[in-house]
C-alpha cells in the first residue's frame, strides 16, 4: 500500500474500499501535528499518514472507521492536557479534526436477472448506482438483456463472491426465483459489511426461508438484517413498479427518509 495519502484515496476509490480522511483543521498550544496534517483510515482500521500518533490518533482511527461505514462526516475535538481527566495526551494543546467519508460510488448487486432484476438495474443505474448482475442463467447475464450493468457475473454467486468488493455502500438484492436460492445464498452474505440486504417474495415465502435458515443455525440478529418482503408497500405489480418499490426503499434508507407521504409530513 502506498504511503501517500492522496494516492491512497485514489486506490481506495478504484478498488471499491470505504475510507475516511482525517484532517487537522484547528490547533492551539503544543500539539504533535498542526493544521492540514492528514491521515486516511480504512473501514478495517488500516491507515496511511499520521495526525500525530499516540492516544489521540488511536481515538481518531476509531471514529474514522465509523465515519467510513456510516458515510456521515464529523468533527472530533481532542484536549491534550490531562489524561487523568480523559484527555488524549499531555502536550498541553487542543486539536480539532475533520473526518470526512471517502467512499466509492454506491453499488447495487442484483442476484437474479429476470424481469424484476432487469427493471431494477435500469432504474438503479439512472439513480447513479454501479450495477453488478449475477445469475446462473448465462443468457440473462448479458448486455443484450441488461445493458445498464457495469459487471456481469454468470454462474453461481460462489464462483464470484471473493471477487466482489462488498462495502458499506453496497446494496444486495436477492431477486431470485425461489426459496432454495435465498436459503443457500443468505448465510454467505449476512456477515458482510454492506448497507442493505433485500429478498424478494411474499410474506409466506420469507416465512419459509426463515424456518429453513433457523434450522441451519443462522442467528436471529443476522436474520434481522434482511429486508423481506423487499421494498416499500406500493401495491406494485409490474416489474417496473416493483423496481420503483425496491429502489424507493434503498433511497429512503440511504438518505434517512421515513417513506411517509410528503403531504402527511406537511400537514403535521
Amino acid at each position: 500500500m502506498t504511503t501517500n495519502v492522496y494516492s491512497a484515496i485514489l486506490e481506495a476509490q478504484s478498488s471499491g474500499q470505504s475510507a475516511a480522511l482525517c484532517t487537522v483543521i484547528k490547533s492551539s498550544g503544543s500539539v504533535p501535528r498542526h493544521s492540514t496534517s492528514k491521515m486516511l483510515v480504512f473501514a478495517d482500521g488500516k491507515f496511511v499518514g499520521t495526525i500525530g500518533g499516540g492516544e489521540m490518533e488511536n481515538r481518531t482511527i476509531e471514529a474514522a472507521q465509523q465515519v467510513a461505514r456510516s458515510g456521515q462526516a464529523q468533527i472530533l475535538e481532542h484536549s491534550l492536557v490531562d489524561p487523568k481527566q480523559g484527555d488524549a495526551g499531555v502536550c498541553g494543546g487542543t486539536v480539532e479534526i475533520f473526518i470526512e467519508p471517502i467512499n466509492p460510488p454506491p453499488q447495487v448487486i442484483i442476484i437474479g436477472a429476470g424481469h424484476v432484476g432487469r427493471a431494477t438495474a435500469h432504474l438503479a443505474k439512472w439513480l447513479g448506482f454501479r450495477i453488478i448482475v449475477n445469475d446462473d442463467r448465462a443468457e440473462l447475464v448479458s448486455p443484450e438483456w441488461i445493458p445498464e450493468a457495469d459487471v456481469y457475473l454468470a454462474g453461481t454467486l460462489d464462483d464470484h463472491l471473493a471477487k466482489i468488493k462488498l462495502n458499506p455502500q453496497t446494496y444486495v438484492l436477492l431477486l431470485t426465483r425461489g426459496v432454495q436460492f435465498d436459503v443457500a445464498l443468505l448465510p454467505k452474505l449476512l456477515d458482510a459489511d454492506v448497507a442493505y440486504i433485500g429478498v424478494i417474495g411474499s410474506k409466506r415465502r420469507w416465512t419459509q426461508a426463515l424456518k429453513e435458515l433457523r434450522e441451519k443455525g443462522v442467528a436471529e440478529e443476522k436474520l434481522a438484517r434482511v429486508h423481506s418482503p423487499i421494498g416499500l408497500e406500493l401495491n406494485a405489480e409490474t416489474p417496473e413498479e416493483i423496481a420503483v418499490s425496491i429502489m424507493a426503499e434503498i433511497v429512503m434508507l440511504r438518505n434517512g427518509g421515513t417513506g411517509k407521504s410528503m403531504r402527511m409530513i406537511n400537514d403535521q
